[in-house]
């Protein structure tokens, strides 16, 4: 009997460590379960921190990209900006430049005729004398001469003046009361200069030679003195 339940005893003993054993694989076997799970997620946690930290970094490149893009952009409109500030200056101080040496030049063309008339001898205003055929009357001419040379009797000159006159518009516009100067302005038998200026005799400057010629007559007086005066700065200068 002792040993049939020693038997037993050793039989149940096998069986139970067998169970345990059993039970004890499945424990082992879900616990690695449990940690190969685990290790898993923990893997898929670190993956998306890595993918989300390499879309922030994505997004920072990116930013500081178009930080950069509209840093150059600006300095571009700017440095623009500036450039044509510079030439708008430089086309000014050029400007300034070309009018101030035209007067320097008108100046110095009127002080060598203003020389040149006061060595002068002959008719009054120390212009040159007119030396040439002194016309009778002014019937001698015609047309917008004619008109011309009464004109400048009634404005007080003498008839000995007129050949210089003659001579000066001649030179000008060849006593055409339309005649233009394309490049300067000039208009009118006295060649004003712009022809508007006529327009304080009268409205119809463009077309009426006595309204022309009383302007022009208005001018010489007051800046030479007499037609041959006007005349000899023109031979001197070019102009008058």
């Amino acid at each position: 009997m002792n040993r049939l339940w020693s038997r037993v005893g050793i039989r149940a003993a096998s069986v139970g460590l067998l169970v345990a054993g059993v039970i004890g694989g499945v424990y082992l076997g879900q616990d690695r379960e449990v940690q190969a799970q685990s290790a898993a997620v923990t893997s898929s946690q670190a993956k998306l921190v890595d993918s989300r930290a390499e879309v922030e970094e994505i997004q920072l490149l990116k930013e500081r990209q178009a930080q950069h893009a509209a840093a150059r952009a600006y300095r571009r409109a700017a440095e623009g900006a500036a450039a044509s500030e510079a030439m708008a200056q430089a086309k000014t101080a050029a400007g300034k430049a070309r009018t101030e040496a035209q007067k320097a030049i008108e100046k110095e063309a009127a002080e060598k005729a203003a020389k040149a008339e006061k060595s002068g001898s002959g008719s009054s205003g120390g212009s040159t004398a007119y030396t040439g055929p002194i016309p009778d009357s002014c019937n001698e001419y015609s047309g917008t001469r004619e008109t011309g040379c009464a004109l400048m009797i009634d404005a007080g000159f003498g008839i000995d003046q007129f050949p210089c006159l003659d001579k000066l518009w001649k030179k000008e516009s060849g006593w055409n009361p339309k005649a233009a100067n394309p490049s300067s302005g000039a208009y009118g038998i006295p060649q004003a200069l712009p022809g508007s200026k006529m327009g304080s005799v009268a409205d119809d400057w463009r077309t009426n030679p006595a309204t022309q010629i009383k302007w022009g007559l208005g001018y010489i007086e007051g800046r030479y003195d007499t037609p041959c005066g006007a005349w000899s700065h023109s031979q001197s200068t070019g102009w008058y």
